[in-house]
């Protein structure tokens, strides 16, 4: 297939770029904004057969058109994604994932084309600590933050669009990626790079907040299986079975890196700071076979640190005003 993947200069959308050209036979046109969390970086080294990269806006229908028509499928990456900057300014979530994700549909429907859409767990809101419950495709939304909130609104669409004008749909939701190519902000990467340069790490609240990782080239692997097989019309999940708490996550860092696990700080907590987050991803598996490789979240962490540990110039551009903005916010 000839396929497009929008916000495929971003973490997750080239981490999927480089996994499909290694893994199939498609053509991929990537379609980026390169906002500050964009980078061309991220795609250097791709098959130039099989590769090809445009510059632009999802909210451009015209681009978007033009687009759609030349292409079999499109994987739906773009969006606003950062918790933190969506309490600061929610308006660019709402023109990128609302907006933006409306006017690939709108296309998508008027080509044909199949169309598959990345989402979050955070649609669904947060679990008790002490909850032995998981997110399932069934799990009603419950979104906590301008950022959720405009994920559940666009996968909303995706289904309304699907129902509605029989687009060729299917959506995932995801639990929290790692892996290369991740832009500072985030909360790994930022711990990695601040024990790196001597910084103590600092940790929301008391830390105890839970999260489900899996590393990118499993989420990859999975997004090209739902593509591939999956059964139009349905939402999978995908997750790794990797539930850390945020203290947990910094300890190992700290270790890994030859620091003491203890040497972090604490500071106030992010306003709505979501608990935890599970994935029951069982559907996927049993009905499409997909499995993660990186089972281990230790293992797939060890390779994160050293995966930063050995390309210090593609975060370094962006450590400086990253921790600046964090410094402003107190955090």
């Amino acid at each position: 297939m000839k396929l497009l993947v929008t916000g495929g200069a971003g973490f997750i959308g080239s981490n999927f770029v480089h996994h499909a050209l290694e893994h199939s036979s498609h053509e991929i046109t990537v379609l980026d904004k390169l906002t500050y969390a964009g980078n061309l970086a991220s795609l250097d080294g791709l098959p130039a057969d099989r590769f090809r990269f445009v510059k632009g806006d999802i909210t451009d229908s015209e681009l978007v058109d033009s687009l759609f028509a030349d292409h079999d499928a499109v994987v739906h990456y773009a969006a606003e994604s950062h918790n933190d900057n969506s309490l600061d300014d929610p308006r660019p979530f709402l023109e990128t994932n609302i907006i933006g994700t409306y006017t690939l549909l709108e296309a998508a429907r008027r080509h044909g084309t199949r169309f598959h859409h990345i989402s979050t767990d955070e649609v669904y809101g947060d679990l008790a600590l002490d909850d032995p419950s998981r997110f399932t495709e069934d799990t009603p939304y419950n979104p906590s933050s301008p950022y959720s909130s405009t994920k559940a609104g666009s996968d909303l669409l995706v289904r309304a669009w699907v129902r509605s004008f029989g687009v060729q749909a299917t959506i995932s939701n995801c639990s929290n990626n790692y892996g290369p190519y991740q832009h500072v902000e985030k909360f790994i990467p930022r711990q990695i790079t601040n024990v790196l340069g001597g910084v103590r790490p600092k940790l929301y609240g008391t830390g105890e907040n839970v999260r489900d990782w899996i590393h990118a080239d499993d989420h990859s692997a999975a997004v090209l299986t739902i593509l591939e097989r999956g059964v139009l019309g349905e939402t999978y999940l995908i997750g790794a079975d990797g539930e850390k708490s945020n203290k947990d996550v910094v300890e190992l860092i700290l270790t890994e890196l030859g620091r003491a696990a203890d040497d972090y700080d604490l500071v106030t907590d992010r306003p709505g700071h979501d608990l935890r987050y599970a994935i029951d991803s069982t559907r996927l598996r049993n009905e499409l076979g997909w499995a993660p490789r990186f089972a281990d979240f230790e293992a797939g962490l060890r390779s994160t640190i050293a995966w930063y540990k050995g390309n210090q110039s593609w975060w370094a551009p962006q450590k400086a005003d990253t921790e600046a903005r964090y410094q402003a916010q107190g955090q």
